[in-house]
């Protein structure tokens, strides 16, 4: 298997759309009101959003995207106006992250992880 698509939910897609095209996803479909579907710019991975009348109660959904160049890509994000919850941190479990919510709520974590994104020192074997 290969993970396809994350699909989040969103309140109202004209406000979402330009915001996931603000972090510098490539909006591929627009299906207005109920789905927007996004190309990530890096690997072959697509991201959407569907329209909800509720949204997840609890802490809701958390999505990772990967970046190389993270802090360039934090600062490039800040200047379209995009607030950030958390800065690129230094992680005890050897991730660099920054933190942010989409116009939902939606928990969205930007990170470099380098080889531990699949090989931590605690894998198993």
């Amino acid at each position: 298997m290969n993970l396809n698509q994350i699909t989040v939910p969103s309140l109202d897609l004209t406000k979402s759309i330009p915001f996931y095209e603000k972090l510098g996803l490539k909006l591929i479909v627009k299906s207005l009101p109920h789905y927007a579907r996004f190309e990530c710019p890096d690997g072959n991975s697509t991201f959407s959003i569907h329209q909800t009348k509720e949204l997840p109660q609890g802490d809701g959904v958390y999505v990772y995207f990967e970046c190389e160049n993270l802090d360039e890509q934090v600062e490039k994000i800040k200047q379209s106006g995009i607030t950030f919850d958390q800065e690129p941190t230094d992680q005890r479990w050897l991730w660099r992250e920054a933190r942010l919510k989409d116009v939902d709520g939606n928990q969205l974590i930007l990170f470099y992880a380098g080889e531990n994104r699949l090989n931590p020192p605690w894998r198993i074997a």
